[in-house]
């Protein structure tokens, strides 16, 4: 072959792209019609992605209306997350998938949770972390960095935090890029292991998830430290801008409790009458098969204690340009069930929730379509995506868990013999 493959994304890039693949003897007239088609212009799809070639048509499910109390939450000067209003919205979730049953168990979750006054969420923490290892030739100077840090962390705050940002730029090689003022240094956390000091930074990012912010931002504090450590003989021989002590988009312990994305837990009461009519179980039931789930958890070594979570965090990424690859970090997840007065209680904790509502693919325009039907724009706007999220996951646990807690999970063996495609 001797064209050569280019990442580049202007018009001759892309038909040539398109040229190769067509001439693949696999490739049918009808496969080259459907996936060289535009939709959405390649003008518009070029800023999302290298190597645009075609494009992939996914369904939509919508479920709802699904009854939401979410609270409102404005940041302390503490950096703590502090709830200044409580509402409740009746929500329509889109859900971009191709797992059969999926949407319509969640839509039996939300009309079940509805009808016993709906599901409430809140937001525990917010914030993005990106850990930068400093490596030295001993563990003596590691732990100086440490030190060094700690007494300074103040400072860093304050330089990076200044809005009068115009002095700060960053400049890798022959390329230079502005500090984000849209990223707020919250916190410093420092480890030591070995000749290694992990420095770990914790964002706020606002309504966008952040990565690429929080990244030149932890890039031009890394520049300060050293500038400023260099006097006092520290001269790290490395330095890495993730050593994967930060959460992203990797499932963690260390993140399993909260520290990375938004920390959110929602609850929903289901009577018992409800649980026997429209769940066809029991509390009984329910509370059997939590028991045998927890030990069969512990026992393979799972971190994460829930049914599904995984499926519908994905959906509604994929519906609103979340970043595929934070879907592992975003559904960790502890599911709980607990007996109450009048039936059972729900709940699921969402710890590392990595979402927004502005940049990244949520600029895509059925993303931002999607996001506007939610009522996801403008400030506050990625907290209310974080709760939909979070109400969304435990309305399709609380179905999942009641198909699988039937008497021999049959009604979970015909719901999938129901959509499961090939018989």
């Amino acid at each position: 072959m001797k064209f050569r493959w280019s990442h580049r994304n202007h018009l001759s890039a892309i038909q040539q792209r398109q040229a190769v693949l067509a001439q693949l003897p696999q490739m049918t007239a009808e496969d080259q019609r459907r996936i060289f088609s535009w939709s959405v212009g390649a003008e518009t799809l070029g800023s999302f992605q290298e190597c645009l070639t075609g494009e992939m048509v996914l369904p939509v499910g919508v479920v709802g209306p699904m009854t939401i109390e979410m609270g409102l939450y404005e940041r302390r000067d503490d950096g703590q997350l502090q709830e200044v209003q409580r509402q409740t919205d009746h929500v329509f979730v889109p859900l971009a998938h191709t797992e059969g049953g999926l949407s319509e168990s969640m839509l039996r979750g939300s009309h079940v949770s509805s009808l016993a006054g709906g599901i409430k969420t809140w937001v525990l923490r917010d914030e993005m972390t990106r850990d930068c290892a400093f490596v030295f030739h001993t563990t003596q100077d590691a732990i100086h960095l440490h030190e060094w840090v700690m007494a300074h962390q103040e400072d860093l705050k304050a330089w990076i935090n200044n809005p009068l940002h115009a002095d700060k730029v960053v400049q890798p090689g022959e390329r230079s890029a502005k500090v984000s003022s849209h990223a707020t240094l919250l916190n410093i956390r420092t480890h030591v292991v070995g000749p290694v000091c992990h420095v770990l930074y914790g964002f706020d990012t606002q309504e966008a998830c952040g990565p690429n912010m929080i990244t030149r931002n932890a890039y031009a504090l890394n520049e300060y430290i050293v500038e400023h450590i260099e006097g006092q003989g520290l001269a790290p021989h490395s330095i890495f801008l993730e050593a994967n002590m930060g959460g992203d988009k990797k499932p963690s312990y260390e993140y399993f409790h909260g520290g990375h994305g938004k920390t959110v837990v929602a609850e929903s009461i289901i009577p018992d009458d409800i649980i026997r009519r429209y769940l066809n179980t029991t509390a009984e039931n329910l509370q059997a098969l939590e028991w045998t789930g927890l030990h069969g958890a512990h026992d393979s070594g799972m971190p994460s204690f829930g049914f599904t979570p995984a499926s519908a965090v994905a959906a509604i990424f994929a519906a609103t340009g979340q970043d595929l690859g934070m879907v592992g970090t975003s559904s960790m997840a502890h599911a709980t069930l607990s007996r109450v007065d009048e039936g059972i209680a729900f709940s699921i904790t969402l710890s590392g929730l990595e979402v927004g509502t502005v940049g990244g693919g949520t600029k895509l325009p059925h993303a931002r379509s999607y996001l506007r039907m939610m009522g996801c724009e403008g400030p506050h706007s990625a907290r209310r995506l974080a709760q939909i999220i979070a109400a969304a996951t435990l309305s399709l646990e609380i179905s999942a868990a009641a198909s699988m807690a039937s008497r021999g999970s049959e009604n979970f063996f015909r719901t999938h013999w129901k959509h499961g495609g090939l018989r």
